[in-house]
């Protein structure tokens, strides 16, 4: 009763001893298909944790070189160092009894009893239960592990990009402003040339007007920077009248 109630089957990837008797090619041909079929399964299986689980990275050029991270745990299982123990009955199974909704509301006691009664009764070797458990925690730790050293060195990859590019840029806009300043540097030349134009042009104006106010008869015309020539052809003009 206790194995329906918490659904206590065997691990997905776990054989049963074969039996003294020599089987059959069928059953041996129906044996390897039930394998089979179990592996490929194994991947979409997963223990109902509270905790989000991992998806794949969407492609892209720009994530570190080798970096994959595993669609389930199941691949991080299959693929650690040490892979965990194949009995029976394994820690994922106790997971999910853990997480039953069966066990929703129990104190912490009731609910240990409940699974020792369990497991008790489905022959659970609790040693192995224990190894099957540091097991996965050990691939799990690796598996952060090389993912976070895969991290750092794109991180170191991609800072010394970023160095050459702000070194480029640097170059670049040294070259801009410098070409900025000249800019700057030409307009106030013009300008500096256009003043001292204008002090030549009055003193110009200024002699002529000057020189023609001696063309005028009947008096001078007392000139000044204002009046300049506007003022003798007034003058002019007034002795001709």
């Amino acid at each position: 009763m206790l194995k329906r109630l918490f659904g206590l089957s065997p691990e997905p990837n776990y054989l049963p001893p074969a039996s003294g008797t020599r089987s059959s090619p069928q059953a041996g041909a129906r044996q390897t298909n039930s394998a089979r079929e179990s592996t490929a399964n194994t991947a979409a299986e997963q223990p109902r944790l509270p905790s989000p689980q991992l998806r794949v990275v969407a492609d892209g050029a720009d994530r570190p070189a080798g970096w994959n991270l595993p669609a389930t745990f199941q691949q991080v299982y299959e693929s650690a160092a040490v892979k965990p123990l194949k009995t029976a009955v394994g820690i994922l199974k106790v997971v999910d009894m853990v997480y039953s909704p069966h066990l929703n509301g129990m104190t912490p006691e009731l609910k240990r009893g409940a699974l020792m009664m369990a497991l008790e009764a489905a022959g659970a070797d609790f040693e192995n239960l224990l190894q099957d458990a540091v097991a996965r925690q050990r691939a799990l730790n690796d598996c952060e592990g090389q993912l976070q050293d895969k991290l750092k060195q794109f991180e170191a990859a991609k800072e010394e990009e970023n160095r050459q590019h702000q070194a480029e840029l640097d170059r670049i806009t040294s070259q801009y402003q410098a070409r900025i300043k000249a800019n700057l540097d030409e307009v106030a030349r013009c300008q500096e040339n256009f003043r001292t134009w204008q002090k030549r042009k009055q003193q110009e104006s200024h002699r002529i007007s000057e020189a023609a106010a001696f063309c005028v008869p009947q008096g001078n015309v007392m000139l000044n920077d204002s009046s300049g020539l506007t003022a003798v052809l007034e003058r002019a003009s007034a002795a001709h009248r």
